[in-house]
């Protein structure tokens, strides 16, 4: 079976009205049909370009220069608008960080849903498909308008409104960000019951390391607009062959015992104009020679994990880099009652 999405060496650049930004710098990924993936990273990693860029959602000041994506094998930057209007409504489905924001804010929510069914749906249906996400009064949710929801209640809206075309591929850009903590955990559990019942891959963009591990079964680093390390989520997060993911799971709140101060990782991620030249981490990295910031890395197999970095089997023979807890099997979510969510 071919991967489902494949990104082939894809670099996107931002202009601005001074200089030209680089965003993703040859990113290379693969998911397959049904698979769940992580993409983890720092702010300015590149993860949102490259979520936006699968469904070609880019802003206009955006421009792929190089490489290539392709969604069950049709290239996504090579269709015309009706074909990419096609792909999007019949094979991919999106949830985005603001729930409110992502709504039409002129019509009520079962209208919506409707559009999303390709106009088919009675209210029967409508209000089946949010009872799916656990909406306990669907046919009130349905009469409403986005802004009589609450945050949790309009991220429901907006996964049923995902998931009603049951899409082959669900990009999920940090969907409960914007949610209050107590209602986040219930949320995620509910789009990924949903992506499981319909065989939906799912490529979801996050910074919570440890939340991750425990629902996606490969994780996907990011840095300086590249992928530096992919493989299974239990041994990237455990056993990072890369010393970006090695510092960046030491700085997460699940790794520090009670009362432990966490170690940040040192120095700001790069801005970049171009191609690095070499590794984006070298200036950062404790573990750097001369050699990464001249030389870009190419991939190398370090135990399960594909990694970019030069020193990546010697560090891993040597034990340099830290052995990190693996995340809590994760406990059933309690339903939080649709009235008690505030966010």
């Amino acid at each position: 079976m071919n991967p489902f999405l494949v990104v082939d060496n894809l670099a996107v650049d931002y202009e601005a009205p001074d200089r030209r930004v680089r965003a993703l710098d040859g990113v290379d990924l693969t998911v397959e049909p049904g698979e769940t993936v992580g993409i983890v990273g720092e702010s300015g990693s590149g993860k949102s370009t490259l979520g936006s860029a699968v469904g070609r959602l880019l802003p206009q000041n955006a421009q792929s220069v190089a490489g290539t994506m392709s969604v069950d094998g049709e290239e996504v930057f090579g269709l015309s608008i009706g074909g990419m209007r096609r792909l999007r409504r019949e094979r991919l489905g999106f949830i985005f960080q603001d729930p409110i924001g992502s709504l039409d804010p002129t019509k009520r929510v079962g209208a919506q849903l409707k559009l999303a069914l390709r106009g088919r749906g009675s209210a029967p249906d409508v209000a089946r498909h949010l009872e799916r996400v656990k909406l306990p009064d669907p046919r009130r949710v349905a009469r409403a308008y986005p802004h009589q929801l609450s945050g949790g209640m309009a991220q429901r809206v907006a996964i049923a409104i995902a998931m009603a075309s049951e899409p082959e591929l669900l990009v999920a850009d940090e969907p409960t960000a914007a949610l209050d903590s107590q209602v986040r955990d219930d949320v995620l559990s509910v789009v990924f019951t949903l992506a499981a019942e319909a065989g939906s891959g799912i490529l979801w963009l996050s910074h919570d390391l440890a939340a991750v591990g425990r629902r996606c079964a490969r994780v996907a680093v990011m840095y300086g607009g590249r992928v530096v390390e992919d493989g299974p989520a239990a041994e990237v997060l455990a056993r990072p062959a890369h010393p970006y993911t090695d510092a960046l799971a030491g700085s997460a709140p699940a790794a520090a015992a009670p009362g432990e101060r966490l170690q940040p990782v040192p120095g700001r991620p790069p801005v970049l104009t171009g191609p690095s030249p070499g590794c984006a981490f070298a200036d950062r990295c404790r573990f750097a020679v001369q050699r990464c910031a001249v030389e870009r890395p190419r991939p190398v197999r370090v135990r399960t994990q594909d990694v970019l970095c030069h020193r990546a089997a010697e560090l891993a023979e040597s034990g340099a880099l830290a052995a990190h807890a693996p995340p809590p099997s994760r406990m059933a979510p309690v339903p939080v009652p649709v009235g008690e969510e505030t966010t």
